[in-house]
């Protein structure tokens, strides 16, 4: 409750300041009633914030099927086509039901982070004209075209309402000790106080005079079943596919749960029956109330439906009130929060994975042609591109000293077979060859090009060396290909040569690497991660949780121990501060494993007193103590009962999360939702990770949490 009055109630009053405008707008644009506008915003707050699967998400009518229901209306009429609406819910119900949301997770990030910045363009040009005291065009096009006769007829009082706004919530949050009020409520509520004084003239919003009245209940449609069957789909996949992509685009924007996709598209199903029976438009997820709820500072999904019923109460008992609010303040949030949208922090990190074409070519897409259409250039383009990556092998052939090279590098399948065979044949008959095979793939097709090649080279009296144990292992039919960090068995004199072959390999394949470390270390690196381990773990940290060179921040020591703020162990405490402070990370990771010998130590109490291990393990002792007040804890895959040792290792990490939060910038991290902190433990015999959570089972499974319900935080 605490949380919902502290975070979820402002946020909610923010939203709805914002929904009702918009609301209203896209009715009138789509020839809808203005009621049916705001039923459709009340419904999409309660009812799909209720009962869908993105907690964060705010629904409501969008601007995405403007066209769509204008055509509706124009074709059948307003009543038939609130019907239409509320069958498309039935079907969006039906397709949750299936379970293909998840789909949805298939998205590139390009594409959602391009679809997200051409929303934020669109948004920021259109609500300028609003601003300057005029009226948004239909199209971003348009917008841009109008922009010069707006600046020159501009409106003196709407600027300088916008102005102030703007700067409001630009300044607000750099205020110590006030932004616990969102700046946006701060902004509207000052600039309408101020125009209620000084500016008369202002346009301000503009509210049916006796709302229920003018609803307008669903009526069966006149057509034939065709028209009527293809405009129920049109509705019900337009709005599936908008809800599901502002979903996976609000993930983007916090750390809290993720969204179930597939509960989303039953919670928007259900809004839209019920919007169609009142006679409202039809409902999908709003990434610009979404957007904006986010950066209230929304917790739960109360905001969205608080939202809902304040925007029900407001427009039946005190509409005057709302009517005071200029639409150039309005605007200016609205103008704010789409610059938002367009972040630097994601282009750079798409410039570093050379995503960034995509995201460009898919933000002006949904700039220009329209969220769908956008969407749909950005996807081909992503495709076009894995293709190209997937038969982009370098293929070279030299010839030194009668000695001929041919270098085979990258990745080798069929669509990259004709440029192999164009090479390997402008090899003189009878010529000696050495074959140098470096690829992560090779399909049959490739591998039946070189190896007929090998046999007619042979058969005409040249002589072929090919590495045969790294082409048995890029084709797979090796038993199994040894891994760079695979144990190996070798006499203990060759220690020293097997560490200089193991370089001397990464010397060899480093071509592949070299050109994403060479932006590396241009641009710097900027983790998003601390992750703390335990020095013994024998795995890789990046292997676990998949992130890239530069992705991650790492502190290994014995135990994955965070000794509390204040107990001098200096190095782990700059790395917090550190990380936190300077890097500015989104997340904590304490990760501990099974069989761990800093838990085994501890239970055993065999280490030699007085050692700097003994003096380092005591930190383990409230661990020790916790581990032995839990019950048992049972694996929650196989059903096997950890041991002792395990035991200690899982409760280990809750004791060093606890731990975490006595350094005063984690608190203030966390708190502000800058930070999250995450309790992870690794199974090795398993290859597994589990999630640890601070109550009975205090292990879940981390590929269904993930999947379904989100991230926990362990407190």
């Amino acid at each position: 409750m605490r949380s919902i009055l502290h975070h979820d109630l402002p946020a909610s009053l923010v939203v709805f300041l914002i929904a009702i405008p918009l609301s209203l707008g896209i009715a009138a644009a789509s020839g809808a009633p203005l009621i049916a506008g705001l039923v459709a915003a009340v419904v999409g707050g309660v009812v799909a914030g209720a009962l869908g699967g993105s907690p964060l998400q705010v629904s409501g009518p969008a601007a995405g099927l403007t066209v769509v229901v204008a055509g509706l209306v124009g074709q059948f009429g307003w009543a038939a086509t609130a019907g239409i609406t509320c069958a498309a819910g039935v079907v969006q119900i039906l397709l949750g039901v299936t379970r293909i949301g998840r789909l949805a997770l298939s998205l590139s990030p390009a594409v959602v982070h391009g679809m997200l910045a051409g929303i934020g363009v669109t948004i920021a040009v259109q609500q300028l004209h609003v601003v300057l005291g005029g009226q948004a065009q239909s199209s971003l096009i348009a917008n841009v075209a109008e922009l010069p006769g707006q600046l020159v007829a501009h409106h003196p009082h709407s600027v300088l309402v916008g102005v102030l706004t703007v700067a409001i919530l630009l300044v607000w949050p750099r205020l110590p000790k006030v932004n616990v009020v969102p700046a946006p409520l701060v902004a509207v509520v000052a600039v309408t106080a101020l125009a209620a004084l000084w500016m008369p003239d202002v346009t301000r919003v503009n509210l049916p005079d006796q709302p229920l009245q003018e609803l307008i209940l669903p009526a069966i449609p006149d057509g034939t079943p065709g028209q009527i069957i293809a405009a129920v789909l049109t509705v019900a996949l337009v709005a599936s596919v908008e809800s599901l992509l502002s979903a996976v685009a609000v993930d983007k924007l916090h750390n809290g749960k993720r969204s179930n996709l597939d509960r989303e598209l039953i919670g928007q199903g259900a809004a839209n029956a019920v919007s169609g029976a009142l006679g409202g438009m039809p409902v999908t997820g709003v990434i610009v109330r979404s957007s904006t709820n986010v950066a209230a500072g929304a917790k739960t999904r109360a905001s969205a439906i608080m939202h809902g019923l304040w925007i029900a109460a407001f427009v039946l008992a005190a509409g005057s009130m709302l009517e005071l609010i200029p639409m150039a303040a309005l605007a200016g949030v609205l103008l704010v929060t789409g610059l938002r949208l367009v972040q630097l922090a994601h282009i750079r990190t798409l410039r570093r994975h050379d995503e960034l074409l995509v995201y460009v070519v898919t933000g002006a897409g949904v700039a220009v042609l329209g969220l769908a259409e956008g969407v749909l250039i950005g996807l081909v383009l992503a495709i076009a591109r894995v293709l190209y990556r997937l038969s982009r092998a370098t293929v070279t052939a030299t010839e030194e000293d009668g000695q001929w090279t041919v270098q085979i590098r990258g990745t080798l399948v069929f669509l990259g077979v004709s440029s192999l065979i164009r090479t390997l044949r402008s090899i003189p008959t009878g010529a000696r060859v050495r074959v140098d095979l470096s690829v992560d793939h090779l399909d049959h097709a490739a591998y039946e090009a070189i190896e007929d090649w090998r046999r007619g080279h042979l058969a005409r009296g040249g002589s072929v060396e090919l590495n045969r144990m790294a082409f048995r292992a890029a084709l797979g039919s090796a038993p199994k290909r040894r891994l760079p960090w695979q144990p190996q068995v070798i006499a203990e004199p060759d220690q020293r040569a097997s560490m200089l072959d193991g370089i001397r390999a990464f010397e060899e394949s480093a071509d592949h690497i070299r050109p994403m470390l060479a932006k590396l270390a241009a641009e710097g690196q900027r983790p998003t991660q601390l992750f703390i381990t335990c020095a013994d773990s024998r795995i890789v940290p990046n292997l676990i949780t998949s992130t890239g060179p530069g992705d991650q921040f790492c502190v290994r020591n014995i135990g994955n121990l965070v000794p509390p703020n204040g107990s001098d162990s200096n190095s782990v405490d700059a790395a917090i501060e550190f990380a936190v402070e300077v890097l500015g990370v989104r997340s904590i990771v304490v990760c501990g494993h099974s069989h761990c010998g800093a838990a085994a130590a501890a239970l055993q109490a065999k280490t030699p007193a007085g050692t700097g291990l003994q003096n380092w393990l005591r930190h383990l002792e409230p661990s020790v103590r916790r581990a032995v007040a839990m019950p048992d804890i049972v694996d929650p895959a196989t059903g096997v009962k950890l041991s002792p040792a395990d035991k200690l290792s899982v409760a280990n990490v809750g004791v060093q999360l606890s731990n975490l939060r006595s350094f005063a910038c984690v608190r203030k991290a966390e708190d502000e939702g800058r930070l999250e902190l995450i309790g992870l433990w690794f199974d090795i015999g398993a290859a597994a990770a589990r999630l640890v959570l601070d109550r009975e089972p205090y292990l879940v499974r981390a590929d269904e949490e993930l999947a379904t319900a989100g991230r926990r935080t362990v407190r």
